[in-house]
Parts: structure tokens; C-alpha cells; sequence
């Protein structure tokens, strides 16, 4: 196993998984700003930015697993 491959997976995975949870529970702030009327427009382009951010990394991590298997 190459132990280069299996750190950057988990890296990649964690730090993806993080970052779309994270940008979701933004969303959901963005959202109620919106139903209450205060201002959300930016709040929720974060959010966006945000879950973009976590499934391009969640996309590398898997190409990284990949490399892994094929590896063993």
C-alpha cells in the first residue's frame, strides 16, 4: 500500500466532507436570512463557494482511492 495515496485520500476526504457540511448548514443560514428579510445574498454565494469547494475535493480524494486500489 502506498502510504503517500492513503494520506492524501483522507486528507482529501475529511477536509471535503467538512467543507459540504459546512457550506450546507450556510445555506440553510442564508435561507432563513432570506425568509426573515434580512440580507442573505452574500451569505448564500459563500454557501456556494463553499459546497463547490467540498465536492471538488470529495471528486480528488476519490480519484486518490482509486490510485490506491489499483496499487494493491
Amino acid at each position: 500500500m502506498n502510504n503517500a495515496y492513503f494520506k492524501r485520500w483522507l486528507s482529501f476526504a475529511v477536509g471535503g466532507l467538512s467543507l459540504t457540511g459546512l457550506g450546507l448548514s450556510l445555506l440553510g443560514e442564508s435561507i432563513i436570512a432570506k425568509y426573515e428579510k434580512r440580507p442573505w445574498f452574500w451569505l448564500g454565494t459563500l454557501s456556494l463557494v463553499i459546497v463547490n469547494s467540498g465536492i471538488s475535493l470529495i471528486g480528488k480524494a476519490v480519484t486518490y482511492r482509486v490510485r490506491l486500489d489499483i496499487e494493491k
